[in-house]
């Protein structure tokens, strides 16, 4: 039996997240992405009053980081599953 016969059958939501990237290094590097884009979403200018926070900080309601927070959560569990059932090597 060879490895890709051995190798569970990757399930779909994980082909989603990860069907271009071949590479645990490059879903790390997406991953540390989609977080620092959720910290940036979240709604800093509703609390923070100052005119530069609102200039920096555009996004000034709570539906963007609303939706970031799952995908970065999809991302991890994919990159969990891809990492315990060594799915790297036969991806």
């Amino acid at each position: 039996m060879s490895d890709k016969e051995k190798a569970p059958k990757m399930p779909f939501w994980v082909l989603l997240a990860f069907s271009s990237i071949s590479k645990r290094k490059h879903a790390i590097i997406l991953i540390w992405a989609s977080v620092l884009f959720t910290a940036y979403c979240f709604p800093f200018s509703t609390f923070i009053n100052q005119e530069i926070i609102a200039t920096i900080f555009l996004i000034d309601d709570w539906s963007w980081i609303a939706m970031m927070i799952p995908i970065c959560i999809w991302y991890i569990l994919s990159l969990r599953w891809m990492d315990n059932n060594n799915a790297w090597e036969t991806f």
